[in-house]
């Protein structure tokens, strides 16, 4: 066992993707867990449905000005990890420019990074680019709060996250999250940092073992006061 702040989380787990396709309700707790798993996915219905429907008018006006600013669709997809390692594919807004953008999304984005739009940039500090997951959410592709949806072949410290965290695909025995308990913490951004992309994992790790829906309800209320304070995205 290792220790991450007041979390305790297992590193002896397999390797290969392929040790992740079992039953969710084998990790962590037993008997309350799938209670707490239906009100999740109730919640996400909810919302997800209730956003899409108030926020359509949004969505086109927004479609529309990225289209002013730069060719090609307004909204960007991408194939990256979904629950037990099974392969989704996500939506964004669209806030780089089609002739630079990387479909693999192995290229992070990093600050100041010149493949970004003017719109785009202020898409991505609001998290706006991220609403179309909504959508991914609404479909059971993704829930609302889990660990963040990487792409697949995704880097830390110029290695294969994979290799860089032994255990890494742990994180995949759940939903993947439009936020996060990484996220909460300010684990958010490049994972150029070996050791802050460790500590990410583990707060992915922590959460996949030890979630409740009250602590979803929390990460999403903290999610909420942070955009609101301008966001940290880029």
């Amino acid at each position: 066992m290792k220790e991450f702040g007041a979390m305790t989380y297992v590193t002896a787990v397999p390797t290969s993707p392929a040790a992740y396709r079992g039953p969710l309700t084998s990790v962590g707790h037993s008997g309350s867990r799938t209670a707490h798993l239906v009100a999740k996915r109730a919640l996400d219905i909810a919302v997800s449905f209730t956003a899409l429907a108030v926020l359509l008018p949004f969505f086109l006006l927004v479609c529309i000005a990225i289209r002013l600013e730069s060719k090609g669709s307004p909204i960007f997809s991408q194939v990256r990890w979904g629950v037990n390692c099974t392969r989704i594919r996500i939506y964004k807004f669209r806030s780089m420019r089609t002739d630079l953008c990387d479909a693999s999304g192995v290229a992070q984005t990093t600050k100041n990074d010149p493949r970004i739009t003017r719109l785009g940039a202020i898409l991505r500090k609001t998290s706006i680019d991220e609403l179309p997951q909504l959508v991914n959410v609404l479909l059971g592709h993704m829930s609302l709060v889990g660990p963040r949806c990487h792409a697949v072949g995704m880097l830390a410290a110029d290695r294969l996250y994979e290799d860089l965290v032994p255990h890494y695909h742990d994180r995949h025995r759940i939903k993947p999250g439009l936020t996060g308990l990484a996220q909460v913490r300010g684990l958010r951004g490049p994972t150029t940092d070996a050791a802050k992309a460790r500590a990410r994992i583990a707060c992915d790790i922590y959460y996949v073992h030890n979630y409740t829906f009250w602590m979803d309800m929390s990460i999403i209320g903290r999610t909420i006061m942070s955009e609101l304070r301008g966001g940290s995205g880029f």
